[in-house]
């Protein structure tokens, strides 16, 4: 059964990793299958309550492998952890047949509970590179979790989830369109009290100016200020005054010297 599993494991990398060549090189480079194989040695004493062999192994596997897989945990077959380095699997995780896995990846548990507290895959899903799973709950099958994803809830099978935290995007290959958020109670009732403390200080600011303007008035500089306002103006309207009679003056004075110089000398009407 053990080894069976094992051969599955090296095709699933042969079908779904596109840099692998042979099934020998498979077996002999790639850390992702070597963590398996030791991982299903070590569940099988696992399950016959020999903890301490089971444990001395999975931490054998980790020091050549980077790869941190609890004996507990039940892998399906055909599992492809892909470059590997950094993944760890929780002791209560399930992970479904033909799951891909990437660097990076954690499917933790949340609580200090002896019970159930990691996640269960389903079937054919993939988990991209730096995601997270925590929690005690399902994820259905032929779903896939983007990269650096955080995913705090179940999922349905066919969901593409993304994000922090992960939110579904897709659903049978379908949009899933973004649901419009609500105000709540609460946020509206903080949204009220900052627009009141607005308004007072608007009102404050109002105020202030107003006096502000009144005081400067009232004193002995504002006043003076006001009283030399119209002279300014009566000063800057003045040029503006001689410029518009100084055209009308040279108009009515042309045609009279173009008259004299164009008189004949020295003749008399008749």
């Amino acid at each position: 059964m053990i080894f069976k599993d094992i051969w599955l494991d090296i095709k699933a990398v042969q079908e779904r990793d596109p840099a692998a060549r042979n099934a020998l090189e498979v077996f002999l480079l790639y850390q992702g299958v070597h963590a398996l194989i030791w991982h299903r040695f070590a569940h099988w004493f696992y399950k016959h309550r020999m903890f301490f062999v089971a444990r001395l192994i999975s931490q054998i596997a980790r020091f050549f492998t980077l790869i941190e897989i609890h004996p507990g945990a039940q892998l399906g077959r055909g599992i492809l952890i892909d470059h590997g380095c950094g993944v760890v699997i929780g002791e209560t995780t399930v992970v479904g047949d033909n799951c891909t896995i990437y660097q990076g990846v954690t499917l933790g548990g949340v609580g200090t509970k002896k019970d159930k507290r990691h996640p269960t895959l389903g079937n054919n899903v993939m988990v991209g590179a730096g995601a997270k799973i925590l929690g005690a709950f399902e994820v259905g099958d032929n779903c896939s979790i983007a990269a650096n994803a955080v995913l705090l809830k179940p999922l349905e099978d066919n969901v593409t989830a993304v994000g922090i935290p992960a939110r579904p995007i897709k659903k049978d290959g379908i949009t899933i369109p973004k649901e419009k958020k609500s105000l709540t109670l609460e946020e509206y009732e903080t949204m009220k009290q900052r627009m009141e403390q607005m308004e007072k200080e608007i009102e404050f600011l109002k105020g202030a100016l107003r006096d502000a303007r009144m005081d400067a008035r009232t004193t002995p500089a504002g006043a003076e200020a006001a009283a030399a306002a119209p002279d300014r103006d009566n000063a800057s309207a003045a040029p503006a005054d001689d410029a518009s009679a100084a055209p009308a003056d040279d108009a009515s004075a042309a045609p009279a010297g173009d008259n004299a110089s164009t008189a004949p000398a020295g003749h008399e009407p008749g």
